[in-house]
């Protein structure tokens, strides 16, 4: 008997006896829209062809299985009763004891089915008249992040055109390049909620990596490859949806080049190098289900040709490149600048320019690769105010929704409010400060409040954010009282 014959039973067996307890799992992975990952090579069935499949669900491509049956072949083992799997002893790519104990492949490893040609016809991806006008993004955004008028004007604007970029057929020679953008802002002032609350609104797989992990491959650390496997993973395995996303890398300014060392920048330049062809847009291998690759995870092929990178810093230091620069203007005379002319300007970053940049320790090409850059304002008191009250997700309305489970009202005067926004000031770090503020002092009027079901409504005062007095307590049907909360 041939090797082929062998074969052939083999898939009769597959066919017949060997998968009769398995029909129900199987139409159910059908119809999650799930294929079939070999158990050995890790290919999708879309690559590998039709599967064969042996008990506890495991799956194995039709090339594993002939080069199994080669190397019995070899060794000199003659193959009798096929039915019988667990007396071969000479199988050395393929121990059937140990997949009996692993089971099939977990859900969060298998690729989901490509979409035919009919079925992209039927229904695209993304539809030109689906995506919001740039006016129509903005107003969305004000709902959400207060101020920064002009970084959600540029946003806006490049994202409409990014998927205008995406949805034209390319019927003309004229090819539009991406519109990677390059934020730049003090913490705390709003960059990753601003990608966030974009990503929402226009309801695509968003992925959300932190440069600082990136290494070069081959060195302990996460390689390049691990932001588009996150991409991957949230558009839940499924390539083309995440071929239309959105990755934003936060503390890119973690991988410039090293001014004083020696050794290889293997998290500096080195990263940048390796990101350049995602930028650009190339076919990448990724694991599926993990940050690296390795003999047990498969890998799928994503372009990122159409994957919106938005990357975002704090740039330290950076403002002393861009005074540097505006201070080279600095001369003697009665028309010369001052040399502490911008020591006091809070927004310096706006006035940036790709040179700054590059000195700072970013190499021209990935530079090149992001042509929208922009910076977000400095936070002031005021507008920390209405961070504190407009949003719709603001914390004071966190607070009085709180307290209105209890049946208590919860009121701030305008003075607590500015209280609370100069000590977040002198914190220095943005509007993260406001929320560990408020916890402070909110810690023992949640505490006390269950206590009392008479009381009806709180008021927070100056007196009491500047430690000098206690809130207002109203009790229901009565005048407001000084508070004992917190006193």
């Amino acid at each position: 008997m041939s090797d082929r014959d062998k074969f052939d039973d083999i898939e009769e067996i597959d066919d017949g006896e060997i998968t009769d307890g398995q029909d129900a799992n199987r139409e159910e992975e059908e119809h999650d829209g799930y294929e079939d990952i070999c158990f050995i090579c890790h290919r999708p069935q879309s690559k590998a062809g039709k599967m064969i499949r042996i008990p506890n669900d495991i799956c194995i491509c039709s090339d594993c299985m002939q080069k199994t049956f080669d190397t019995m072949n070899h060794a000199g083992f003659p193959i009798g009763d096929m039915g019988n799997f667990g007396n071969m002893p000479n199988i050395s790519m393929i121990n059937l004891s140990d997949l009996q104990n692993m089971g099939g492949m977990p859900k969060s490893q298998k690729l989901k089915k490509k979409k035919t040609k009919e079925e992209k016809k039927a229904k695209p991806e993304l539809d030109i008249k689906s995506i919001p006008a740039p006016h129509k993004i903005k107003a969305s955004l004000d709902e959400y992040v207060v101020g920064q008028e002009h970084a959600k004007k540029v946003m806006s604007v490049a994202v409409y055109n990014h998927y205008k970029r995406v949805t034209c057929d390319d019927l003309d020679e004229i090819e539009i390049e991406k519109s990677n953008m390059l934020m730049l802002g003090p913490t705390g002032s709003g960059k990753t909620y601003m990608v966030k609350t974009l990503a929402k609104l226009l309801d695509v797989p968003l992925a959300i990596a932190d440069a600082t992990s990136l290494t070069e491959a081959g060195y302990i650390g996460d390689d390049i490859e691990s932001v588009v496997s996150k991409l991957l993973a949230a558009a839940d395995n499924d390539v083309e949806r995440a071929e239309h996303g959105i990755i934003f890398i936060d503390e890119i300014d973690k991988i410039a080049k090293k001014k004083t060392t020696n050794q290889r920048d293997v998290s500096g330049e080195s990263v940048q190098q390796g990101m350049l062809k995602l930028l650009e847009g190339a076919e990448i291998e990724v694991p599926v289900g993990a940050n690296s690759k390795n003999a047990m995870v498969p890998l799928a092929t994503v372009n990122t040709k159409n994957i919106l990178f938005i990357c975002g810093g704090a740039f330290p230091d950076l403002d002393e490149i861009i005074k540097e620069r505006l201070n080279k203007q600095s001369a003697m005379g009665f028309h010369a600048d001052l040399k502490d002319k911008y020591d006091g300007e809070e927004n310096i970053l706006q006035r940036v320019e790709v040179e700054d940049i590059r000195k700072y320790g970013m190499i021209p090409e990935f530079l090149g690769r992001l042509p929208v850059i922009f910076a977000l304002d400095a936070l002031t008191e005021d507008m920390l105010v209405r961070i504190l009250t407009e949003p719709k997700s603001a914390i004071i309305k966190q607070y009085q929704k709180l307290l209105a489970m209890d049946e208590v009202k919860l009121e701030f005067e305008e003075e607590a409010l500015h209280a609370i926004a100069r000590k977040a000031k002198e914190k220095d770090v943005g509007a993260r400060a406001l929320r560990a503020i408020i916890e402070a002092f909110m810690l023992d009027i949640m505490y006390e409040i269950p206590k009392d079901d008479s009381i009806g409504m709180v008021t927070i005062t100056e007196d009491y954010i500047d430690n000098h007095g206690a809130p207002l307590i109203s009790m229901r049907g009565c005048p407001v009282l000084p508070g004992a909360a917190g006193a």
